[in-house]
């Protein structure tokens, strides 16, 4: 019989565009060759123009689908995404303690087109519990600001953003930089206190929806094949380069990052 691949478990919403979320996940992991599994935490009516609405899952269906998976097919890595509120922050914030794997945590907080993914009394919950049990953290520039109160306005900040992070918890902090002006330039920030930089040039190409999804279920691949996370970041930061050139339009606003971009 043909092994069984590395196996990855996104935990996150749905996107019904599925330009993002758990759909955006799935096809990356795909993409870079391991197993997808998901844990959906909501479901979204979300389209290139926006998320029209959301409902979350309760939480004791999202403890049984984690539960399903990882007592009967293991993970080799796990990454999350939208969690919504304070209780499924709880809840998975309490499964993911004592995991045994690598733990990639995307703070999501608004969606590309600024509509609120995350409950605003759920930030404080997602700070105090769930950074503390990441392997890595990958915050967008908002949600720097969110979770640490810093405002990063130009590569110079990136430094005490990142230190910021980890002082919330999690072994590594990856500040993505891309809404800042010039190249797409992410620090990556670990428990050794070395810098490493990540550039690529910026893509004129408006569609760019699920980039930080991406970005995150990609570094859980590649930590999944056992990469160390300075590699596994470096790796996934090239497919999510070339994902954002290909990205093409759909429907009438912000069309989606080509997962498949190097099959075509």
């Amino acid at each position: 019989m043909t092994p069984a691949p590395p196996r990855v478990l996104t935990i996150a919403g749905s996107d019904s565009g599925g330009g993002a979320g758990i759909q955006a996940d799935l096809k990356a992991m795909l993409a870079l060759g391991v197993h997808g599994m998901s844990v959906i935490t909501a479901v979204t009516a979300q389209n290139s123009l926006g998320v029209q609405g959301y409902w979350e899952l309760p939480a004791e269906a999202v403890r049984a689908q984690y539960r399903s998976v990882v007592d009967d097919i293991g993970v080799q890595a796990v990454k999350t995404g939208m969690l919504a509120s304070i209780e499924l922050v709880e809840t998975v914030s309490e499964l993911l303690t004592g995991v045994g794997a690598p733990v990639v945590v995307d703070p999501v907080g608004v969606s590309k087109h600024g509509d609120a993914l995350l409950a605003a009394e759920a930030v404080a919950t997602l700070r105090e519990r769930l950074l503390p049990v990441a392997t890595l953290a990958t915050p967008n520039l908002h949600e720097v600001t969110q979770l640490t109160g810093l405002t990063v306005a130009g590569e110079r900040d990136m430094r005490p953003a990142a230190e910021a992070m980890l002082a919330l918890g999690p072994r590594w902090a990856l500040i993505k930089g891309g809404h800042l002006e010039g190249e797409a330039a992410d620090l990556l920030l670990g428990p050794d206190g070395v810098e490493h930089w990540y550039r690529a040039p910026r893509h004129d190409n408006r569609h760019t929806h699920g980039t930080g999804c991406t970005l995150a279920s990609s570094i859980a691949a590649e930590l999944a094949k056992g990469a160390e996370v300075p590699e596994a970041v470096a790796a996934a930061k090239a497919y999510v380069t070339g994902a954002i050139a290909a990205g093409f339009a759909l429907g009438a606003g912000i069309g989606p990052v080509d997962h498949g971009w190097r099959t075509r």
